[in-house]
């Protein structure tokens, strides 16, 4: 007799192998005919133009709040001075692209997973397939691709905005002229850290809309696992993101090494 234990177990392994054949799936089709092509700038709409306002609120707020929190610490110790270079590291580091990525994952991620999901619990999915118009291209790889395609953008459009935020904070509080704040700003930043640490977030763009994508395509039930399956998207699609900043910071400094090396 299986324990309670066993079984989850069991379910969660079924679950991981059955996400790994979707994302084998995803591979293998993704570069075959048909190319939804026109759907594909839809969904790069729906993932970048719409998505502009929160990124961009997101991104004044970090660049705002970061200034002022850091501020009164660096004064503590005489380093004040280097309060443009400090934000410019955390944002275009770290700050920017995850918290641009967590935050579209919220918007996107429930959403895409609650579409799909409506649409195979309707079996309007099923009928696609029926009639060989294969729905998976459509609903599945334009999504992705959108993702992969507007996380990196959406993340320079992010930290441009923090660097804003922190820039009018610092001329309110100290009346910092723009060109120090530029110069000092950019100074220890390398071309390796915004490369790797915007380009990343094209895998994170790919683990939400790959995760949200899974979730909806794979719904059984009616409207309640819909709902669901739009919450655990999310909650799976943030979890994975911080993982995989972890392993591709690690790469990363492998690679390139730190600021002080």
């Amino acid at each position: 007799m299986a324990t309670p234990s066993t079984s989850i177990t069991q379910e969660a392994l079924e679950n991981v192998g059955a996400f790994a054949s979707f994302v084998g799936e995803f591979f293998q089709r993704f570069w075959r005919p048909p190319f939804e092509g026109r759907e594909l700038v839809n969904q790069m709409d729906e993932v970048g133009t719409k998505s502009f306002l929160l990124v961009a609120v997101t991104g004044l707020s970090i660049g705002v709040v970061l200034a002022m929190q850091s501020r009164g610490t660096l004064a503590r110790f005489g380093a004040e001075a280097v309060l443009p270079n400090m934000l410019a590291l955390s944002i275009i580091k770290e700050i920017g692209p995850v918290l641009t990525s967590l935050v579209l994952a919220g918007r996107l991620g429930a959403g895409m997973a609650a579409e799909i999901g409506s649409m195979k619990v309707t079996e309007q999915i099923d009928a696609l397939e029926v009639a060989a118009l294969k729905p998976f291209h459509y609903l599945v790889i334009t999504r992705v691709l959108a993702c992969v395609i507007m996380f990196p953008i959406l993340t320079i459009t992010c930290d441009i905005i923090a660097l804003i935020g922190g820039f009018l904070e610092s001329m309110l509080s100290s009346d910092m002229d723009y060109r120090i704040y530029i110069s000092t700003a950019f100074e220890s930043v390398r071309f390796s850290d915004l490369i790797v640490d915007t380009m990343k977030t094209s895998i994170f763009g790919f683990i939400v809309g790959i995760v949200s994508c899974y979730r909806g395509y794979t719904v059984r039930g009616g409207t309640r696992e819909v709902g669901q399956a739009a919450m655990q998207a999310v909650v799976i699609a943030s979890l994975l993101i911080l993982l995989a900043d972890v392993i591709v910071v690690r790469m990363s400094l492998f690679l390139f090494g730190d600021i002080g090396g």
